[in-house]
């Protein structure tokens, strides 16, 4: 068996449903998991779903569908933002910086080199900038407390890996509900930062070693992992884990990735394992 995932943040109509049917060969009955999000089961060939807009088409094999480990990337996935090109802004050097993090994110820049390259630029902004940036700049990206949130009560670890920076990932992840999390550390002298970031910097590789090494302490393999991120930082771990989600992603993630979501909120993860509206919490 096969599911047909159909999600979209606006809402999927029975219209785009019954279309989606047809083009399936021994399609079961829909079954409508929220307003946001449809799953068709089918035993056919899985054939090119016709595109529509501002919906998104996964498929989703049966075995194995609900996911023990959730990981997920934090900037541009868990929030809207890039936390470094909003600390940016306060230090004056935004177009600077965000120019790095689109290089960096589309993969055509070593990481560590980007972020040693980008805090430079932000030495000697005070530290109360910091806490301006999140009051100011930072919010949840819709779904990601219900995702979480379901994920903990429904018996999953929950885990925040980010290339940010740990005075963020800590309040994002007090705020979604994440049950632990993990990021670079800026380095702050005289309530002022002092443009490097402590040794060894978290990126792609370190994403994917927080995978096995969540996996190892679980008992559980890298099948049970469901993934999500959106730059070239978030591949290696997004290739490891048994479904890997590109969230509004740079092309080089979703070449790689198992599902793409480039119009649903973050509740499709859910929808894509198969769990339904009635099974949220916040």
């Amino acid at each position: 068996m096969i599911y047909l995932v159909i999600t979209a943040a606006a809402g999927v109509s029975d219209d785009v449903v019954t279309l989606a049917a047809e083009q399936l060969a021994g399609a079961e009955a829909p079954r409508r998991l929220s307003e946001l999000a449809v799953e068709i089961g089918f035993r056919g060939a899985q054939p090119e779903i016709a595109p529509v807009a501002g919906v998104d088409f996964n498929f989703v094999p049966s075995g194995n569908r609900q996911k023990k480990l959730l990981i997920a990337d934090m900037d541009s996935t868990i929030i809207p933002v890039e936390c470094i090109d909003e600390l940016a802004d306060f230090a004056g050097v935004k177009d600077q910086v965000s120019e790095i993090t689109e290089r960096a994110m589309l993969g055509e820049l070593d990481f560590e080199a980007a972020i040693d390259a980008r805090v430079l630029l932000l030495a000697g902004l005070g530290e109360q900038a910091l806490q301006q940036c999140y009051d100011e700049r930072i919010s949840l990206n819709p779904g990601a407390r219900v995702l979480v949130q379901t994920m903990n009560a429904l018996g999953a670890m929950t885990a925040l890996v980010s290339g940010g920076f740990t005075y963020f990932t800590g309040k994002v992840a007090a705020e979604a509900g994440f049950q632990m999390n993990r990021a670079n550390i800026l380095e702050i002298e005289n309530a002022a930062l002092t443009g490097t970031v402590r040794r060894p910097i978290l990126g792609r590789e370190a994403k994917l070693e927080s995978l096995n090494a969540l996996c190892a302490e679980r008992g559980i393999s890298a099948k049970d992992v469901i993934a999500v991120g959106d730059g070239a930082n978030d591949l290696m771990m997004v290739q490891a884990a048994g479904m890997g989600i590109a969230y509004r992603a740079k092309p080089a993630l979703k070449a790689a990735a198992d599902m793409v979501l480039d119009h649903s909120d973050l509740t499709a993860l859910l929808a894509l394992q198969g769990i339904a509206e009635a099974d949220y919490m916040s």
